[in-house]
């Protein structure tokens, strides 16, 4: 079945459902802006207990990869990134809900193929691309820096 593109965009947008962004940003905001508090208070936690910043930070990170990766395997995280949206996704949790879901999609397929093949679905191109991306940057700085003296 042959169409042109005007039947094409007529057709999807009869398919589409119309985003209701009035709810939708507000969500979005309130989600994350509600990982960022929790984060926040678990990095005072830390801080409280005599850890010095730097470090707090890092278990911070550490302590909310770990709910995200638990809250996924539950199936809870991708209920509120329904309705959170972008919200949960921007925050570092939402790499480490992106990372966890193939892997439990795929864990039937054995711990080889399915988990092991499959939790670097997402997490292999940012590791990828975030290390070339560096090393670029790393010759960039050099070179300007040799140039400049």
């Amino acid at each position: 079945m042959k169409m042109s593109n005007t039947q094409y965009k007529e057709m999807a947008d009869e398919a589409s459902m119309p985003s209701r962004s009035y709810l939708n940003i507000p969500k979005a905001f309130l989600i994350g802006g509600a990982i960022c508090l929790i984060g926040q208070g678990i990095l005072n936690m830390f801080k409280a207990v005599g850890i010095e910043q730097d470090s707090a930070a890092a278990y911070t990170s550490i302590t909310l990869v770990l709910f995200s990766a638990i809250l996924t395997a539950v199936g809870l995280y991708p209920k509120a990134a329904k309705h959170g949206g972008a919200g949960t996704l921007v925050p570092i949790t939402g790499f480490a809900n992106a990372v966890v879901s193939p892997a439990i999609e795929f864990r039937t397929e054995g711990w080889v193929l399915g988990v092991g093949t499959k939790i670097f679905a997402i997490a292999g191109p940012v590791i990828l691309y975030g290390t070339a991306a560096s090393v670029l940057y790393g010759l960039i700085y050099w070179a300007a820096r040799m140039i400049g003296g």
